[in-house]
């Protein structure tokens, strides 16, 4: 019987195993080929991780921009009111020297020295960004000025300031000390 099951089945087993293996090989590369490919689960995770990393790093950069920028304006900010409560400390002593100006003096020496040192105290003042707040001859400024005294003079325009008592300073656009004056009605 074994000659009739060999005249029955010509190919030998080691070969029909083996081609029966490539068949089934091939039937899935076949199924695959008709449609399309989807993502697997583990693809499609790795995609929407990589998509919230790529999100994070942008947000992140956005917080980084915004914290420099904002550390940078708290900087200018910090400078600027340090410059303004020192130059407040010096007002008093340029309030003094003005008054020491407007006395008349025998002694031309010490009129001298006490211009060269109104001189000087302009000259570091201008130097640090602070100009004092126009005001005699000016409209009157809410934002500048402190008005203490009105006056009614015809000569004068309505809202005009006519005279100062004490001169008002600014460093950009903080003020310092604003203008105190007499404004006319």
């Amino acid at each position: 019987m074994a000659k009739q099951s060999k005249k029955e089945n010509p190919v030998p087993e080691d070969v029909q195993n083996e081609a029966q293996e490539i068949e089934e090989q091939q039937a899935p590369e076949a199924e695959e080929a008709a449609e399309p490919q989807q993502p697997q689960a583990g693809e499609k995770n790795q995609d929407q991780l990589l998509a919230e990393a790529a999100d994070k790093y942008l947000r992140l950069a956005a917080e980084y921009d915004n914290y420099r920028k904002r550390t940078a304006k708290e900087k200018d900010a910090a400078w600027t009111e340090a410059k303004a409560q020192t130059v407040a400390a010096f007002l008093p002593v340029f309030d003094n020297l003005e008054r020491a100006l407007k006395q008349d003096t025998a002694d031309e020496a010490y009129k001298k020295g006490v211009e060269m040192t109104m001189k000087g105290l302009h000259d570091a003042l201008a130097g640090l960004g602070v100009e004092m707040i126009p005001a005699l001859g000016e409209t009157f400024d809410p934002n500048r000025h402190n008005a203490v005294m009105h006056v009614d003079d015809p000569e004068a325009g309505e809202s005009t300031i006519v005279e100062v008592f004490e001169q008002g300073f600014i460093c950009g656009e903080k003020v310092i000390r604003f203008s105190m004056v007499k404004v006319a009605n």
